[in-house]
């Protein structure tokens, strides 16, 4: 999941009627970020009940926004209030180099859900002076000056304050070094010993424990304060409860109005055995057009892996590209069956794979204005191996990037020669979806834990090796014949652009998200990392894989796909011996060896290559504009969207419209 000035849509021509060719998709650019538009293309082809339910759905996931920004960090909301009254407040000259430093600063905090990156979570440092923020800050109204003035200011500006979000070094206590607002007045060591007293990993369907909850210290005691209606969070999740209540009324069908009931039944207790109802409601309905997430999700916000960020997205399926899909998931037991990974760590029966494309018509919380790509649901091992798991791969954000990369000059600079250029131009773009679909379909629904083995026992290390996992699974199948039989693709050279693509980017290209002199910390990134530089090392007597010199620049070349490919199966077996074992320390030696560490050389000269191209390394999306049609009575008969607003306009209204915390 991972550049130029704001572009409107043209005056006589709306967004919604444009072709893809023509289509508007840059929005903003600043720092190192691309700011894009999607479309959400087959909208209008809809009912009209469907069109309200996705209006519903998607005010509900605007609803939670709040909720991120406070898990993100103590401070984030106050400092969001403060940097947007300065903001609108402000009438001196908008040319100074002061109040440009302090528009981007917002539009970081802003596209970042608070003052951490959203990828490396390191804290931003603002560009502009203290004096120029609080004299700023000194001519507010009086409503609208911040308490705590000295506090937020030392937060913004002291780079000692707060310095990681999420902190993933080896050795440290992970609780206290990460400034997410996840804990309280606890240690790591408290939080696990508090966890692995209640855990019971000899049943077959543990809850997943810790996933909506604060774990703080009251009265000397370790508790948990639950994220529910009438704990904490309860504004907005009250909030979010009454508009999935007036979607539930348009559902398509009885199953996915009892998956909204029982959506609501877990905000409104906070029991997680009310979230795995909901979650196995949600992965057998496979019949709705229209879907949804909406919850605490994912856990990557968690230097424990254990409590998830709040999102949602709200989409219905593309039912032409769904095609594909649906004969990967129908095809899910021989996949497994063939998998390079030990009998006894595969699953003797793969339940309930279902997958489709989606069109995405709604962003919000920890999947906006960054989103990923692909999703597979739910979380839960238990979950999965008695009732599957549900998967889809977001082609119009696919398409958005792909509309975006045309003519950046990217291969030029980059792939070794004309020929794998002209590979890449052929077939990278169905190669990145099919890796998406086989990554999200079958490689986070493979394997097997052994039983009582606790699901979280591979720690802070946990996700990195999941989304190896899933990568080397879809890698090592991209490469099938398999995929030539079942019509997949229609080349046997196709697999090799995405070979090319995920080691250029594993070993050399990603390293442009990063800053000289610091490790790599993000999971995805250091999955990708850790794969490349293993295959690199374990190909080396054979030549696999290496990095040729041309004219003074280092290239990626390889030398012998059919062995790489070897390589990505000898990995994937170890790794799922690692997951299905929960062999801490092996997993920890890997990532710590191959995973984290960056060359400075390679960095330094990635670096200004990069820069001569003026690439964002990050991008992200403002959403369309649902707007309901009422008849006379006010009552709502359809919905329109439209596509013209920017990213600054967007977040400010969203911050008026959707603001439920204090």
């Amino acid at each position: 999941m991972a550049a130029l000035a704001i572009s409107a849509c043209s005056a006589d021509k709306s967004a919604a009627d444009k072709t893809e060719e023509d289509f508007d998709y840059t929005v903003d650019r600043f720092a190192d970020i691309e700011v894009l538009r999607y479309q959400v293309a087959g909208f209008e082809d809809l009912t009209p009940r469907q069109r309200i339910l996705i209006y519903y759905l998607t005010e509900a996931a605007l609803a939670g926004r709040d909720i991120l920004w406070d898990q993100n960090g103590k401070y984030n909301l106050a400092i969001r209030d403060l940097l947007e009254n300065v903001y609108l407040n402000y009438d001196g000259a908008k040319d100074t180099p002061d109040f440009k430093a302090f528009e981007t600063y917002l539009k970081q905090v802003e596209f970042a859900n608070g003052i951490h990156h959203h990828y490396s979570c390191d804290k931003f440092i603002p560009a502009f002076s203290r004096d120029f923020l609080t004299a700023e800050i000194a001519k507010l109204p009086a409503d609208k000056q911040p308490a705590e003035v000295e506090t937020l200011l030392s937060v913004i500006f002291d780079p000692a304050v707060m310095p990681k979000r999420v902190n993933q070094a080896e050795g440290a206590d992970l609780i206290l070094t990460s400034a997410n607002n996840l804990y309280e007045g606890v240690t790591q060591a408290e939080v696990e010993a508090y966890y692995n007293a209640i855990k019971d990993t000899t049943i077959p369907d543990p809850v997943s424990y810790g996933l909506n909850s604060k774990v703080v210290k009251r009265d000397g005691k370790v508790v948990e304060e639950v994220y529910r209606v009438g704990g904490l969070y309860s504004e907005p999740i009250s909030r979010i409860v009454g508009l999935l209540g007036q979607a539930k009324e348009y559902a398509e069908n009885d199953a996915q109005k009892a998956i909204i009931e029982k959506l609501i039944n877990f905000y409104t207790t906070g029991d997680l055995r009310a979230f795995d109802d909901y979650s196995i409601a949600w992965v057998e309905d496979t019949a709705s057009q229209v879907d949804f997430i909406n919850g605490f999700i994912e856990s990557y916000g968690d230097p424990l892996g254990m409590t998830g960020s709040w999102e949602s997205i709200v989409n219905f399926r593309n039912n032409d590209a769904s095609h594909r899909t649906e004969v990967i998931s129908n095809n899910a037991q021989w996949f497994e069956d063939h998998s390079p990974v030990a009998p006894s760590f595969r699953k003797d029966k793969v339940k309930g794979v279902s997958a489709k494309v989606i069109t995405a018509a709604i962003l919000a919380g920890d999947s906006y204005p960054a989103t990923p790509i692909g999703i597979n649901l739910p979380n839960a091992n238990w979950i999965r191996a008695a009732h599957g798991s549900k998967s889809v791969t977001i082609e119009n954000i696919t398409e958005a990037y792909d509309g975006a990369n045309h003519g950046n000059g990217f291969n030029e600079e980059f792939v070794i020669d004309a020929p794998t250029s002209e590979l890449l131009d052929k077939y990278l773009f169905i190669t990145d979806n099919l890796h998406t679909d086989l990554h999200e379909c079958l490689g986070h629904a493979s394997g097997k834990l052994l039983p009582g083995v606790d699901p979280d026992a591979l720690k802070a290390h946990g996700s990195t090796l999941e989304e190896t996992r899933a990568d080397l699974f879809a890698l090592y199948y991209l490469a099938d014949p398999k995929l030539l039989e079942l019509g997949l693709l229609d080349n046997p050279d196709a697999y090799k652009a995405q070979y090319y693509k995920y080691l250029l980017n594993g070993l050399m290209t990603q390293l442009v998200r990063i800053e000289p002199g610091k490790d790599i910390e993000e999971a995805h990134m250091r999955n990708r990392q850790l794969i490349s530089n293993w295959v690199v090392e374990k190909g080396a007597p054979d030549n696999v894989v290496e990095f040729v010199k041309r004219d003074g620049k280092t290239f990626i070349q390889i030398n012998d796909y059919a062995r790489l490919r070897d390589l990505f199966g000898q990995l994937l077996a170890e790794i799922q011996r690692i997951k299905s074992t929960g062999d801490y320390q092996a997993g920890a030696d890997l990532v710590e060896k191959y995973a984290v560490k960056v060359n400075p050389d390679l960095h330094r000269e990635v670096l200004e290559r990069y820069a001569t191209l003026d690439i964002a390394p990050y991008r992200g999306f403002v959403n369309p504009i649902y707007t309901p049609v009422t008849d006379a009575d006010g009552r709502i008969t359809d919905v329109t969207i439209s596509y013209g607003e920017e990213f600054l306009p967007q977040v400010l209204r969203y911050s008026r419209d959707y603001r439920t915390l204090r």
